[in-house]
């Protein structure tokens, strides 16, 4: 049963290997072909601050130690090209013989990512500052904006618009806008 759905799925990884894994998986997308098939790829982590000598010191700590988020299409050949990379030792959800592995569900992939500040949505979409886009999510649903930021990385929007004739600015997730027609 192959789905042409991009969904998400977790990859079992030789703890501490994390970020070889991602760095590992996004070269072989490129390399292979894959762009079509196998989108984002993330190790959850979050900032952790710690006091030492009387010094505050932030660092980055996994979430999931030894896990690896990808957001793919499954086909053989994704599969095969996941399954097969350098440090990854199997898909949790998968039973084994040959079985495709189970994806997480839409409200589990939405808590992890808003945790690290992501979207659930990878808009292919191209945002640029000065650009007029009409909110259809969060408190300012309904209303156009214009852009005065664009953070692609974390896909969040700054825009400007009017409320109660008021201008007023508001932080914004891509999957929360659409382009003006």
């Amino acid at each position: 049963m192959e789905s042409a759905e991009k969904l998400w799925y977790v990859l079992h990884t030789y703890s501490g290997y994390e970020n070889k894994v991602k760095t590992n998986l996004e070269s072989r997308v490129s390399s292979m072909n894959m762009d079509n098939y196998i989108f984002r790829v993330i190790v959850p982590e979050e900032e952790e601050t710690k006091t030492k000598d009387g010094k505050a010191k932030t660092e980055m700590i996994k979430t999931f130690p030894g896990y690896v988020l990808v957001e793919m299409v499954m086909t053989d050949e994704s599969w095969f090209v996941v399954r097969n990379t350098p440090g990854v030792t199997g898909f949790v959800g998968s039973h084994g013989g040959g079985s495709k592995p189970s994806p997480l569900l839409p409200e589990e992939v939405a808590k992890i990512l808003h945790e690290m500040g992501m979207s659930t949505q990878r808009a292919n979409l191209t945002f640029e500052v000065g650009e007029t886009v009409s909110i259809i999510g969060g408190a300012f649903s309904g209303l156009e904006g214009k852009i005065i930021d664009n953070d692609a990385d974390k896909q969040k929007l700054r825009v400007t618009t009017t409320m109660f004739d008021r201008e007023v600015t508001a932080e914004v997730d891509y999957d929360q806008v659409d382009k003006l027609a």
